[in-house]
């Protein structure tokens, strides 16, 4: 299929749509989360 006849070529191809995948729907899942740091001033000097 594709001129692509090696199945560790697929599995790689796979893989890479698998983390574009996770990445974006990460990404839009912690877009505007809040870091517990983000408002803590007890670390200012």
């Amino acid at each position: 299929m594709f001129g692509i006849d090696d199945s560790g070529i697929w599995i790689a191809y796979i893989l890479a749509f698998g983390c574009l995948i996770f990445s974006v729907v990460f990404g839009i899942t912690h877009w505007n989360k809040e870091d517990k740091n983000d408002h803590d001033d007890s670390n200012l000097v």
